[in-house]
């Protein structure tokens, strides 16, 4: 049994960003290799490795995926009752997280946050 519940986030009018961003990745062996980091992070949440899972700031953490040469971070939060809320994601493309991904990231939980009290 998962020790964690993942789930997606979700817009006021039903958008889910890491939704499509994995419906938009075309390398089959790039998207198995982010599930089964989701897995990971189900599995192990607040536990996991930082060669894995990274604190940002904010309360955002970044999943690290690698197949080949592409490198993936998907973003989350954690919430109550063992909840880890799944953002959206990027195909990393320099060193640093760009900083307008986790202020979105952020902006994300703030938004889901008000929603689910």
């Amino acid at each position: 049994m998962k020790r964690f519940s993942l789930n997606f986030y979700s817009s006021e009018d039903g958008l889910k960003p890491i939704e499509i961003f994995l419906d938009n990745i075309s390398d089959r062996k790039l998207l198995a290799k982010i599930l089964r980091d989701f897995s990971l992070l189900e599995d192990f949440g607040n536990k996991l490795r930082s060669s894995h899972s990274k604190y940002l700031r904010g309360g955002i953490f970044e999943l690290r995926s690698k197949q080949s040469t592409n490198i993936v971070r998907c973003f989350y939060f954690f919430q109550h009752d063992n909840q880890i809320i799944l953002t959206h994601g990027i195909v990393k493309k320099q060193n640093a997280v760009p900083a307008e991904e986790i202020v979105k990231a952020m902006n994300y939980k703030t938004d889901w946050e008000k929603r689910n009290r």
